[in-house]
């Protein structure tokens, strides 16, 4: 049954305990307690110090046991020598959670969190600053600085980093709702802690500062989750390795954080790059600046702040809006005279505070502007303080997201200071102005690729994902890691994915007859597996058109890489037919293994030296299409006749096969097809290779290696009901969107009352894509669906759960069709949930159903739900069926 969160207690605690609370000058234990009493803390409050009678007026404890009844949090405050002993003092008296405050080694972590594992102890830390919930009067935090309430939640690994934060939003008067320091996560960590804030009332906006990352399936789940209904903003250190830059650790830093920046924009994240961004950030979000596009207008009293403005834009690939004719038209009317009119705006140096308003309302008339920013320099003809004045009365009459730039010192500060209480954000220099602009306004960006939730897979893939699985467990069997380009290609094939035919010839005599057979002209390549570069090995021969070049071509391939890589194993030379496309362009498409986020898809030229664009699997049409835009220049996105042009489409199909096999074969270690030949006609696959390994230990989920859920093709199931009709049940997919309109117009009144619990007319597009793109790992929605007299699919049945705020429980909702209603569609829909909910470790499931609904209330008896009484309304029933050891 579900209750408040897990961490509740941990975050909202009844009671707390502090260990190695004192009255020591500059104790650590001193300043919580202290923290605690003076914050307003409105619990039970425990001094815990063996060497204290009393500590602040406050009675002490000897120990953790002597309190003699369960506390929810302890905060333990003692040197690391004792806190193995003082974790199994915890544990013992039924502490729920404890925040360690001492930095251990990790040996000492290891042995801690065994024995808090014993017994049920959650531990945040160590090294964790504590906990502060200002709303509250909780504030259990290693900290001089008053933190104030608000809206904005802070999660940092590093407590020095809460620090700087605290203090800075003390200056700026941002409060927050709640703080906390993880620590070294080693128990606690970002995804629980964003399971707990995503359901928080008083947490509107979220900031992460990340250290590492542990469990990647939970993290990119949890803040996923987190993300569609709250902004998340990140930072995260370590984005460079050595500072030199030139060492293997500072290389795989690089490519770390060029694979955790893709999984970020996954997620629906806006990550910023600098303390001064989260700053700027927290600021606006805390003021409520929220634009929701990159088309941005630029006005100025001055060519140069415009122009720097306008080039920090081109870097960050914000748009500079192209000005409409009749918005020209208003602001070349401005003032009596000539001046700039395009985009950015320059009003002069002597603009006054008339002319900027009048300006900005002509901006405001242009539907192509979104979002202003208004610089201002100290000209000697200008009233900075007339002008911010201005602004503000303008901020509550027109449409557009404002921000400032009032560039200076003393002459502008109380201009500053006026704009700063209105809440409009304000700057000193335009590019950290810019800056704002494009951190906040990505993260709308983000979201339309959060929505993207893994929906691309394909019955078909999942068939021939049998096939390849044979082939890769048959190597696997012989001991091999490196497949051949003949098996590699016989993977992508099995996968849908365009090849060359390619046959091996094991001496010169052979690969006449093959390339005889293949018909000239013919490309022959080294056949050796651990040759990672047939090129730069001197392994490839291009469009040999006769019998002597082929013989000659095949010598001297096998010498040459005989000469460069002795240790290589040549099983002979590939040939195939010599693709001969003017028009196309050669890409690299690479998969490798990231120690965090597991697989990871890259897109680039042909080029080792070429930069490359990250994704992570798995990929639908829109996110592949998205790989695609980052990485190709837009000269090759023209139209279908100009030279150069690529076939995108084709290009994406590709991309989505190769998402759908790492997805279905966890044993691909790495894989690169290159090149990939791409021009207006396809795509097809000139060479390829692939690594394996033993993949996931037995017993594990089949998509364990995976950050991001896949669409879990093997849910689907095909049946018959008792006359013959054929039914299939199968997860949701986003694709979905109008099979949901129709089955919900299907419905009657009664039906969707019962379901909805109210009356409701139609779907709203938030609902249609909240019941469509789901993420698998935290919730799941199977819909049954048949073929109508059409052979068109439609839809006739829905079950699905989501994760509830306890986070071991889920709630489900269930529906049918009323046509479809005693065929037992619905028990065998309710049978195929709690079964994924079961194999997913879920405790219990529950629903909550109306008290009239006297049908759904005997089905979920015949499945074993107990009836209970609602906690909040008589007029509904609350139903629950335990999972565990069931």
């Amino acid at each position: 049954m579900a209750g408040p969160h897990a961490l509740s207690t941990a975050f909202e605690p009844a009671s707390i305990a502090v260990i190695g609370a004192s009255d020591a000058p500059g104790s650590v234990g001193r300043m919580i307690f202290r923290n605690l009493m003076e914050g307003g803390y409105r619990g039970s409050l425990y001094a815990v110090n063996p060497k204290y009678e009393s500590i602040q007026d406050h009675p002490c404890h000897r120990s953790i046991e002597d309190i003699g009844r369960p506390v929810d949090l302890a905060i333990i405050a003692t040197p690391a020598r004792v806190l193995h002993s003082v974790t199994a003092q915890c544990g013992r008296s039924r502490v729920r959670n404890a925040v360690i405050v001492s930095a251990t080694g990790h040996t000492l972590e290891r042995r801690i969190i065994e024995t808090a594992r014993e017994t049920g102890l959650r531990l945040l830390g160590p090294g964790s600053i504590g906990i502060a919930r200002p709303g509250s009067g909780l504030n259990a935090a290693l900290t001089r600085i008053t933190v104030k309430p608000g809206e904005i939640a802070l999660v940092s690994q590093s407590g020095a980093m809460c620090s700087v934060v605290l203090d800075w939003a003390l200056t700026n008067g941002v409060g927050f709702s709640s703080v906390i320091s993880l620590g070294g996560t080693v128990d606690i960590d970002f995804g629980e802690t964003l399971e707990y804030l995503t359901h928080d009332l008083q947490t509107r906006y979220i900031l992460l500062y990340v250290d590492h990352v542990r469990n990647a399936r939970h993290f990119m789940s949890a803040l996923r989750s987190a993300a569609r209904v709250k902004p998340i903003i990140l930072l995260k250190a370590g984005r460079h390795g050595h500072a030199d830059g030139s060492t293997p650790a500072a290389a795989t830093a690089a490519l770390a954080d060029v694979v955790f920046e893709a999984a970020m924009r996954r997620a629906g994240v806006v990550r910023v790059q600098n303390v001064d961004q989260l700053f700027f950030a927290t600021k606006a979000l805390s003021c409520g600046f929220r634009p929701r596009e990159d088309s941005l207008a630029i006005v100025s009293n001055g060519s140069g702040p415009a122009d720097l403005a306008a080039d920090r834009a081109k870097d960050l690939g914000t748009g500079l809006v192209n000005l409409g004719s009749p918005t020209i038209a208003a602001l070349e009317r401005l003032g009596g005279r000539e001046r700039r009119t395009h985009n950015p705006l320059d009003l002069g140096g002597d603009a006054s505070a008339q002319l900027y308003r009048d300006a900005i309302l002509a901006l405001a008339e242009d539907g192509a502007v979104s979002n202003l920013l208004v610089i201002l320099s100290p000209h000697a003809l200008v009233d900075p303080v007339e002008v911010a004045q201005e602004i503000i009365d303008l901020a509550a009459q027109v449409r557009l997201k404002l921000c400032c730039c009032w560039m200076g010192g003393g002459q502008v500060a109380e201009a500053r200071t006026l704009l700063e209480k209105a809440g409009i954000p304000v700057f000193s220099s335009p590019e950290a102005a810019i800056e704002l602009f494009h951190n906040i306004s990505r993260f709308h960006r983000s979201q339309t690729l959060l929505l993207q939730t893994a929906g691309g897979g394909s019955a078909t893939a999942w068939r021939r994902s049998g096939g390849a699985r044979v082939l890769v467990e048959s190597l696997l069997n012989q001991r091999r890691h490196i497949l051949s380009a003949m098996e590699s290609k016989a993977l992508l094939r099995s996968f849908g994915i365009p090849v060359t035919h390619t046959t091996v010839a094991r001496d010169a005599t052979e690969a006449l007859f093959v390339a005889e057979q293949v018909g000239f002209p013919v490309a022959m390549k080294v056949d050796a597996p651990e040759v990672s570069s047939k090129s730069e090995s001197g392994g490839v021969r291009l469009n040999l058109n006769t019998t002597e070049s082929v013989w000659s071509a095949y010598h001297d391939i096998v010498d040459t890489v005989r000469i460069r890589h002795p240790e290589a194993h040549i099983n002979g030379v590939s040939i195939e037919p010599y693709l001969y496309r003017p028009r196309a362009r050669e890409l690299s498409i690479q998969v490798h293994r990231d120690a965090i986020f597991g697989p990871v898809i890259s897109l680039g030229p042909h080029d080792a030296s070429a930069p490359r664009t990250f994704a992570l699997p798995p990929l639908n049409a829109v996110l592949a299409r998205d790989l695609i835009d980052s990485a190709l220049p837009p000269a090759t996105q023209g139209p279908r006749s100009q030279p150069g042009t690529l076939n995108r489409s084709a290009i994406e199909q590709v991309l989505v096969a190769v998402s759908d096999l790492v997805c279905e074969l966890p044993a691909v270690r790495e894989l690169e097809i290159g090149p990939l030949i791409v021009d207006a006609e396809g795509a097809i696959a000139a060479d390829a290779r692939v690594l394996i390994d033993q993949g996931l230990p037995a017993g594990s989920d089949r998509y364990a290696h995976m950050a991001i859920h896949p669409y879990p093709l093997h849910l689907v199931q095909d049946w018959k009901i008792g006359d013959g009709r054929a039914v299939r049940t199968r997860p949701v997919r986003p694709e979905d969107a109008q099979l949901l309109l129709g089955f919900f117009e299907s419905l009657s009144a009664e039906t969707r009352f019962m379901r909805f619990m109210e009356e409701i007319e139609e779907l709203s597009p938030a609902l249609v894509a909240r019941f469509t793109q789901i993420d698998y790992d935290r919730e799941m929605a199977l819909i049954a669906t048949t073929l109508d007299e059409r052979g068109n699919e439609q839809m006739i049945g829905s079950a699905r759960y989501a994760l509830a705020e306890d986070g071991g429980s889920v709630e489900f909702a269930l529906v049918v069709s009323d046509a479809w209603q005693r065929y037992g569609l619905g028990r065998r829909l309710m049978g195929a949930i709690i079964e994924v909910a079961r194999n997913k470790g879920c405790r219990a499931i529950f629903g909550d159903v109306l008290g009239k609904n006297a049908k759904m209330l005997r089905l979920m008896q015949g499945l074993g739900f107990t009836v209970q009484p609602h906690p909040e309304d008589s007029a509904l029933r609350r139903v629950v069926k335990p999972l565990l050891g069931k």
